[in-house]
């Protein structure tokens, strides 16, 4: 099965896809980070979450923060009340917005009765605004038809890796289920739960973007791995993202790929999973149009 012909027969049962080819097909479209129109589309991001359940070793969340544009900070986190006043005062400042999506500053599944109580007061009001949210995957499995029933058609997952040893240089720990995990053990649950999960979500119908932090000298020898996986697991887009080096994080002195690294990886990962290659690395409350690269 052919890229495209694996994206455009998603089919959804329900009231939002009717048929599998051309609602999918515009759908894919109009979210910016999914798609090419990002100069056509705008989304919104909804910073309700704050909690995590994993420590990557390359990330600090911060929660008051106004200067930094990465993953993992916000000028404040909100309630879902205050997230929906700020949907409605930015759609007015851009009505171009047709994405609304939670991606942090902690786990969107991690937070998952703030963050469904956040997208249903937002599909109240505006019920033509696609929903999505961002996740290590974790939960994925245990929370893919709440996803489904709730609005959600497009989700993120964060893959960097398939093998536990190169997992347990990348996570310090996974709390799942009231028991932290360490080490190789829990590599090997995280990326159990991730496949798990990314499988039931398509099986429902889901779009699903894979997200790869690629970090020279850790886990560039598993980014072509990630996309055989992303592909046999029929995932619609992969974004390879290098390194950004954050401050007090474990890895803040290892180095991200050079572009030409990033470049050939690209390549060879686009043989099998069509490429993002305009992500902005934006914070959980960035609000407008993505910049070209």
């Amino acid at each position: 099965m052919t890229q495209e012909s694996r994206r455009t027969n998603t089919t959804v049962q329900g009231n939002i896809f009717k048929s599998s080819v051309s609602a999918g097909e515009n759908d894919f479209a109009r979210h910016p980070c999914f798609s090419e129109s990002l100069n056509q589309y705008a989304r919104i991001h909804l910073p309700v979450a704050p909690a995590c359940n994993i420590q990557c070793r390359y990330c600090l969340r911060k929660y008051c923060c106004a200067n930094e544009c990465r993953p993992g900070v916000t000028a404040l986190v909100m309630t879902p009340v205050e997230a929906l006043d700020w949907y409605l005062s930015q759609k007015k400042q851009f009505p171009e917005i047709t994405v609304a999506g939670v991606a942090g500053p902690g786990d969107a599944l991690a937070n998952w009765p703030v963050v469904k109580e956040t997208l249903r007061k937002i599909r109240a009001v505006d019920p033509e605004v696609y929903l999505c949210l961002s996740t290590n995957g974790l939960l994925l499995l245990e929370y893919a038809e709440e996803l489904l029933e709730s609005g959600v058609r497009f989700v993120t997952v964060t893959v960097n890796c398939v093998e536990a040893e190169c997992g347990a240089k990348l996570y310090a720990f996974v709390n799942y289920k009231g028991t932290q995990f360490r080490g190789v053990e829990a590599a090997k649950l995280l990326f159990r739960q991730q496949v798990g999960g990314i499988r039931a979500a398509k099986k429902l119908g889901l779009f699903i973007k894979i997200n790869c932090v690629a970090i020279d000298g850790i886990n560039l020898d598993q980014i072509e791995k990630v996309a055989n996986l992303a592909d046999e697991l029929q995932c619609d887009v992969m974004n390879i993202i290098p390194l950004l080096p954050v401050h007090g994080s474990e890895l803040e002195k290892e180095k991200p790929p050079s572009c030409e690294q990033i470049e050939k990886l690209r390549q060879t990962c686009g043989k099998k999973i069509r490429q993002m290659k305009h992500c902005n690395h934006c914070r959980a409350d960035a609000v407008g149009r993505l910049k070209g690269k």
